[in-house]
């Protein structure tokens, strides 16, 4: 009987790492948190206060996070913390969702799951510390830069430049690029193009170095979801019931709408939306963007995905 490890659940953001961390909480062997490293996470969930989007946690600062990660990682809910940012009935109902969640997963010894995109910079220091499986998603350059404009999503690169240990490891080779677009607003398309190609160059990276970790690319879980998925349960020790396929199923059937209004998870048509990007461009943009993102794309994207 294989112990289940904790789970974390990162890679690019718009990759379906939402989709992915819910299809595997389909099982209650384990219980879901949702993206502790984002700035405006729920302080009941966890306590540590991260100043960056892609916060990098190493060894050199990792006195900041670790108490309350392990705290995270525990379920153990912080209602002391959750008080002090209260205003509305609505965020007191989630409160309450929250912490009733945590205690249900502590009653059924859950092994936690963490769904962060925005944990992908601290994801080495992650699994080592906290002995995690790790699952990356990657997506088409094309995808993710029309769902980053669909929903306006603009990035903040002196978000990279306060991070100096982050620009040391790994991010030297774009500095310049950051540089000019943290001192100034560049176009929607543009932003999402370098964002894309900082956050899969450091996916590369991740991949040469840890063949233990499972690296899935959206497209290729979205054209056959329960195959895939059955795989990753195998993978991560889960059990994988028909109650889990009929969930898996229903959230990615051919009868579900390509995209949705929002951002959250809902039903989706999971094989329509592997090339539903085709049509969100023009010939012009779409040569521009496979021009920008090739020396880093063709490492998980052939002639034939374009």
């Amino acid at each position: 009987m294989h112990k289940i490890k904790p789970i974390l659940v990162t890679g690019s953001h718009r990759s379906g790492t939402t989709w992915v961390g819910k299809m595997l909480a389909a099982t209650p062997q384990v219980g879901y948190i949702h993206e502790p490293f984002n700035l405006r996470h729920r302080p009941g969930i966890c306590t540590a206060t991260f100043p960056c989007w892609f916060t990098y946690i190493t060894e050199a600062n990792e006195a900041l996070y670790y108490e309350p990660l392990k705290n995270t990682f525990a379920f153990r809910f912080s209602i002391k913390a959750e008080l002090s940012a209260m205003h509305s009935p609505r965020v007191v109902r989630r409160m309450l969702e929250n912490y009733k969640n945590f205690a249900l997963y502590r009653l059924r010894h859950a092994a936690p799951l963490i769904k962060d995109p925005l944990a992908l910079c601290s994801a080495e220091w992650l699994a080592k510390r906290f002995d995690m499986n790790v699952v990356v998603l990657i997506r088409h350059p094309a995808a993710f830069t029309s769902s980053i404009r669909r929903l306006n999503w603009r990035h903040n690169f002196a978000h990279f430049l306060n991070q100096p240990l982050l620009m040391r490891d790994y991010l030297a080779p774009f500095e310049a690029e950051i540089r000019a677009f943290a001192q100034k607003e560049h176009e929607i398309l543009d932003q999402a193009t370098l964002l894309w190609r900082i956050i899969h160059h450091l996916i590369s990276h991740y991949q040469a170095k840890h063949q233990d970790w499972l690296f899935l690319r959206h497209e290729d879980l979205s054209a056959a979801p329960v195959p895939y998925f059955k795989y990753l349960y195998q993978h991560l020790h889960l059990t994988f019931s028909s109650r889990v396929q009929k969930v898996i199923e229903a959230y990615s059937s051919e009868d579900n709408p390509t995209e949705a209004a929002n951002h959250t998870l809902v039903k989706r048509n999971s094989k329509a939306i592997i090339k539903s990007w085709r049509t969100k461009f023009t010939a012009a943009e779409l040569t521009h963007l496979r021009k920008q993102v090739e020396d880093i794309s063709h490492l998980f994207y052939s002639d034939a995905d374009w």
